[in-house]
């Protein structure tokens, strides 16, 4: 078994309902390969989510997201690619009132893959990467995606280490498979071209493609 993200064979074995891996060289925490949920189970799922215009709790995490971490380089974004923006596509749609252009993707809800076919000054991808099955080739495409001195802004909820890990509720959705936290993303950045920009430690983390 390796780390789906640096390679390392340096894990640790986390026996909870599904064995789950730590690496202890990037911190990545990730679901043991083969015990990932089937496409139509993260469907099924996903489609029980309220995140539509209608839940105002939704729309103000959004306006937070972009207030953290990149109001101040606005005046330096045109062309967006909202990457997992899901059914309802709540970012896309105040980028696109903030007089952006936004290309929406999504694997089940808006599948179509001509937003490869460009670069973007922006990537946003809110609670998209804990379903990533292979990490690696994800940030590597996402990175292809990016125009010189893109950014790259990511939402999802950082893990504290192992000993937390079997009691925090992000892990109880079943479509979340694979965690990060700060030493993680310093290891993208030490192997990817992205600079961490801004982050709260926590949930969101700005990075900027060198």
């Amino acid at each position: 078994m390796k780390c789906k993200l640096c390679g390392s064979k340096r894990i640790k074995k986390i026996s909870i309902e599904e064995n789950y891996y730590f690496c202890t060289n990037c911190e990545l925490i990730f679901i043991e390969k083969g015990a990932e949920p089937s496409e139509k189970q993260e469907f099924e799922i996903y489609k029980t989510h309220e995140n539509t215009h209608e839940n105002e709790g939704y729309i103000n995490m959004f306006k937070e997201f972009i207030k953290k971490l990149f109001i101040e380089h606005l005046d330096e974004i045109n062309e967006v690619l909202e990457y997992g923006c899901g059914p309802g596509p709540v970012l896309a749609d105040i980028l696109e009132n903030k007089g952006l252009n936004v290309t929406k993707y999504d694997p089940f809800f808006y599948p179509d893959l001509k937003f490869q076919d460009q670069q973007y000054d922006l990537i946003t991808s809110t609670e998209v990467f804990e379903h990533f099955q292979d990490p690696k080739e994800e940030i590597t495409k996402l990175i292809k995606l990016m125009k010189p001195n893109a950014y790259l802004a990511v939402m999802t909820s950082f893990h504290n280490q192992i000993d937390h890990f079997k009691d925090w509720w992000y892990r109880r959705d079943s479509t979340h498979i694979t965690f990060y936290n700060l030493n993680t993303f310093k290891y993208i950045e030490n192997n990817y071209p992205l600079q961490i920009i801004k982050t709260d430690c926590e949930k969101s983390i700005l990075m900027k493609k060198t």
